[in-house]
Parts: structure tokens; C-alpha cells; sequence
């Protein structure tokens, strides 16, 4: 059985410069000087993570 998407929710954060993606499930995306790019990053994994391809190597 595939995860709920409520399981997946994605944030942006700043740290410094940089700012990055994180998400409820524990994935962290890569520090970003855009942070355009980091809010990319978290809908590519809320996509990917819920998608019909979820959970399959």
C-alpha cells in the first residue's frame, strides 16, 4: 500500500543564504541559493513520493 499524501507535507526553510526543502517523511532537499529552486525541490518530491511510482525501486 502507497503512503497518504497527508504523510508529505514540504517546507521551505532559510538557513543563512541558502534555503532548502524539507518534508514531514524526513527528506531534506540540498541547500539552494534560490530559493524558487528549493520550493522546485519540494514539489518534485511531494510529486515523486505520491505519485503512481511511489515505493517502487
Amino acid at each position: 500500500m502507497h503512503a497518504q499524501a497527508s504523510s508529505h507535507t514540504t517546507t521551505t526553510t532559510e538557513r543563512g543564504s541558502f534555503a532548502l526543502a524539507r518534508c514531514s517523511c524526513g527528506w531534506s532537499g540540498p541547500a539552494r541559493r534560490s530559493r524558487d529552486r528549493a520550493r522546485t525541490d519540494a514539489a518534485d518530491h511531494t510529486r515523486t513520493a505520491t505519485g503512481p511510482d511511489a515505493g517502487t525501486p
